[in-house]
């Protein structure tokens, strides 16, 4: 792969063959839960319940993609998509989360591939994004062993039927996600609270993906194999003794817990150390090293923002932008707010933290090679009068992030590839519908789809392979 050069005919060149992607998630945008055989995921059992989803919201029918989906491929084409990342429901396709594969909800993943390979968009698959089956939580879910187990006779099964038209297999999106805000925080699902579960529970996501890699790699070695990780740079609010420590802390929960046994072959000491007081180790097994550590071909990086984080005393109070951390050490943490722009999650913008995330990945694991498998922002979109949706601050966002993208090729760093989050507005988790990521519109009600002026911005730079060098929007 060629490297960019700083300036080339007016624009910021991305290298040949550099990926213009967009993302989404099978329980985000697909609906039809009760059709074709799919069974009962966490997220519908969790989102059925009182109290769990912001306004009561469930992704029932979200953004009707199932039946959609060929409009919403065309609209991909239209934008000047070249590459489609997108999960597979483990219900759809093993109801119970074992077994043979339901005809049914294979039949749609193929058509949905078919109709990508026709508009000439390449599909990236991710076969977990956070849709565990139902009966298989009812088992023990992600804190029992068995389910890596499952994980992997699922993912080899999938892989043996989709592998003559799909090159790109993710095993896992943001696994710190499934494990601490699903089985320690109880955020999202299964909504459990119980600390040394979700630490066994990051194991076996992690020891699945592994299993997983291993028999896929049987079946077809000319496949391309990785996972998808959320990371940020963790900085200390002062040079404080105490500040520092929370930061390092802070640091190996949410990023070192997951690079350092996938590519290292070993959990980082600190940590261990961290987190025995709620854990005792017991389920960690000799050889789940050697697995986990299996071989990528690519690594995937979701970022969003920085943490920047001050030590207690202060009285806690949870935000959905703040790391779990006091059952990390005897120190609370608080993430301090530093007046920058934020996103209408409240999430500070910070785009030189994508450009420190993958020159850290680069120069201390090494010249694997790096997609943004995640990057976007929510803002209050709204359809004008004129039937346009103005968004001005999404697109300089993602401008900026490129550019912070584009600077880390220039430094040496393998990036192929980014990926926008997302397509379309859809249901965001716990935010039900009340946030909009989407490069396109979504009105629920008619489902009808609007491009935003970012979803235009996004194929005029991906069709020129670069930002204009001297402006954002035009």
């Amino acid at each position: 792969m060629g490297r960019t050069s700083p300036h080339l005919g007016g624009v910021l060149r991305f290298p040949d063959g550099f990926g213009w992607g967009v993302a989404t998630a099978s329980y985000q945008i697909e609906g039809a839960v009760r059709e074709g055989g799919r069974g009962e995921s966490i997220w519908d059992r969790f989102a059925h319940t009182d109290g769990n989803v912001l306004g009561g919201d469930t992704g029932d029918v979200a953004c009707d993609h199932y039946h959609r989906y060929r409009d919403d491929v065309a609209l991909m084409a239209e934008l000047g998509v070249t590459d489609y990342r997108f999960s597979l429901a483990w219900p759809r396709l093993q109801p119970d989360g074992t077994g043979e594969l339901n005809p049914a909800g294979l039949d749609f993943y193929s058509r949905l591939i078919d109709e990508l390979l026709a508009a000439d968009i390449v599909p990236w698959v991710t076969l977990y994004h956070w849709d565990l089956p139902q009966r298989l939580e009812d088992s023990g879910g992600w804190p029992e062993r068995d389910t890596a187990h499952r994980f992997a006779d699922y993912a080899t099964r999938v892989h043996e039927r989709l592998a003559d038209r799909v090159q790109h297999w993710s095993t896992l999106n943001e696994p710190w996600c499934s494990a601490f805000l699903g089985y320690a925080e109880g955020r999202h699902a299964p909504g459990r609270r119980d600390h040394a579960a979700a630490f066994r529970a990051a194991h076996h996501l992690l020891l699945g993906h592994g299993l997983a890699v291993q028999g896929m790699r049987a079946n077809d070695r000319d496949s391309s194999f990785g996972i998808t990780l959320n990371l940020y740079p963790v900085d200390p609010a002062s040079d404080t003794e105490q500040d520092r420590d929370v930061a390092r802390r802070i640091d190996g929960l949410m990023n070192r817990l997951f690079l350092d046994p996938l590519l290292r072959g070993s959990y980082p000491a600190d940590v261990l150390d961290d987190v025995a007081p709620v854990l005792d180790a017991s389920h960690l097994q000799a050889d789940d090293a050697e697995i986990i550590s299996q071989p990528l071909d690519f690594l995937g990086v979701n970022y969003y923002t920085r943490h920047v984080v001050t030590a207690g005393p202060q009285p806690r109070v949870w935000t959905p932008d703040q790391p779990t951390s006091s059952w990390v050490g005897s120190a609370d943490m608080v993430q301090v707010k530093r007046g920058l722009p934020t996103t209408d999650m409240g999430w500070e913008v910070d785009p030189a933290g994508l450009h420190e995330v993958l020159t850290r990945l680069h120069r201390e694991y090494g010249p694997i090679p790096l997609y943004v498998t995640e990057n976007g922002a929510a803002y209050p979109d709204g359809v004008d009068s004129d039937g346009q949706v103005r968004d001005p601050e999404r697109v300089r966002y993602l401008a900026e992030h490129f550019r912070a993208a584009h600077q880390a090729i220039a430094d040496g760093v393998d990036l192929r590839g980014y990926f926008v989050w997302t397509l379309l507005d859809n249901f965001e988790w716990a935010w039900g519908y009340s946030k909009r990521f989407g490069l396109v519109h979504v009105d629920y009600g008619t489902q009808r789809r609007t491009p935003k002026d970012s979803a235009r911005w996004f194929a005029r730079t991906a069709r020129a392979g670069g930002l204009d060098a001297g402006e954002w929007v035009r």
